[in-house]
């Protein structure tokens, strides 16, 4: 990756996982990592990391039913889909240098 595209997708990162918000830092860096979350809000964010478009306007009523705040879904989303974004880009990276270094 161009190393001025690795420096933004990084502030990025740095911005979603240590930057102000409800949750706490070191729980959106999980979610970024794609670590398993208990019950109804980890099956959530592992759906948003696989299936995004799948994701139900029922699931998310649940999630504050049970009370997960609007603030704490959405950066908990943001990080989720942020960390399987960038373990999409890196499969794919990876896979276009594997296929030049072939060659």
């Amino acid at each position: 990756m161009r190393k001025d595209v690795q420096a933004d997708v990084d502030a990025l990162t740095r911005r979603v996982t240590r930057g102000p918000g409800v949750v706490p830092p070191a729980q959106r860096q999980a979610a970024v990592a794609g670590e398993k979350a208990e019950g109804a809000l980890g099956a959530y964010l592992e759906r948003v990391r696989t299936a995004a478009a799948e994701v139900t306007d029922e699931e998310v009523a649940a999630l504050r039913a049970a009370g997960t705040s609007d603030d704490e879904l959405f950066e908990l989303t943001v990080a989720a889909a942020l960390g399987a974004a960038r373990a999409r880009l890196d499969a794919g990276l990876a896979a276009i240098a594997a296929a030049y270094e072939e060659n």
